[in-house]
Order: C-alpha cells, then sequence, then structure tokens
C-alpha cells in the first residue's frame, strides 16, 4: 500500500510542476493580492515647549523615534527633517513632537530603592498630513522606573509613540494616476 502512495506522489509531482510552468505568469500574479501603498513620514525635531529638557534628551527622543518607527515597517521611507528628498513625496505624513512634561530621575536611587527615583517624559506627539490633516495626535508617555539609565526613558517614550501609530488607522492613499 505504501509502495502504491509513493508511487503515485512520483508519478503526480512531474504533472503539477509542468501544470504550473505552463500557466501564464500575469495569472500566477493575481492571485497575489497587491500590497497597498505604503505613506513615508517625515521626523521633525523634538519641540521643547515649556519644559527645561537638555538637548542630549531631545536628541535621543529624536534619534529613537527614527529607529523605532523603522522597525514597525509601516511606512515606505521613515526621513529626518529636512530632508531634501521629502520635498518630492506625495505622500507624506510629518510627525511633530512637543515636551508636555519632564521629571529627572536618579539612577542611584533606583539601585537603591524600588519607589523612587524614576526618570518620566509626557510628550504631545501630532501626525499629520502636508496639507495640516491631523491623522493622529496623542499624550503618551516613557519612562525608566528601575533598571537602566535616564536615557533609557528616551527610549520607551519612541517605543510607545511608534506603538500608538502602528495601532492607529492612517487614510487610505489615493491610487497615482500615471500621466498621459
Amino acid at each position: 500500500m505504501k509502495s502504491n502512495r509513493r508511487a503515485t506522489l512520483a508519478a503526480l509531482t512531474p504533472v503539477i510542476l509542468l501544470i504550473k510552468a505552463a500557466l501564464p505568469s500575469p495569472l500566477l500574479a493575481r492571485s497575489n493580492p497587491p500590497s497597498p501603498q505604503q505613506w513615508s513620514v517625515q521626523v521633525d525635531k523634538v519641540q521643547p515647549g515649556d519644559v527645561n529638557l537638555g538637548p542630549a534628551f531631545r536628541i535621543a527622543i529624536y534619534e529613537n523615534l527614527l529607529e523605532e518607527l523603522a522597525k514597525t515597517k509601516q511606512f515606505k521611507e521613515v526621513l529626518r527633517s529636512g530632508e531634501r528628498s521629502a520635498d518630492g513625496l506625495p505622500d507624506l505624513l510629518i510627525l511633530k513632537t512637543t515636551m508636555a512634561r519632564y521629571t529627572p530621575g536618579s539612577e542611584t536611587r533606583r539601585a537603591v530603592t524600588t519607589f523612587s527615583g524614576a526618570t518620566k517624559l509626557k510628550v504631545r506627539s501630532q501626525l499629520s498630513t502636508r496639507e495640516g490633516q491631523i491623522v493622529l495626535e496623542r499624550e503618551l508617555n516613557g519612562n525608566v522606573r528601575f533598571i537602566g539609565g535616564n536615557l533609557r526613558a528616551t527610549h520607551n517614550l519612541a517605543h510607545n509613540i511608534a506603538a500608538a501609530i502602528k495601532q492607529s488607522t492612517l487614510p487610505e492613499l489615493k491610487p497615482s494616476v500615471p500621466e498621459q
């Protein structure tokens, strides 16, 4: 019985491969749905707002945002503020981040106790189209409570912003019409 199954499988394999090779490629291409177009995003520099925040924290938030947004693979491109390649992109979202609150922490106090010394950041993030239509606006937090340097709060904040954007529903892109 096992030899009959093996013989049948051995005979059918070349037939299946021939049929697959004979099918026209456009027919095969239609079986896979086309991937939707993706937005590109430009990350503006972090604005301090009314918060007295050192430049190291603002730069760390900015760099971590670029990294975390790229990890989501939700955008075609993640661009820095002022990049010239962003000028020609029709499908561009702009992420603006403004500091709302900063509570400095202490790595030493965190190492000694588990209930004090936390570094806390709170920002207002706004994702909008080039035309100014707001797609997402939220206040998000980042902190480091137990183990880690103070700048670890910037990584946690950037991760939370990227997660909020990934969970949100971005507007659908209008299909681009080729010029004739």
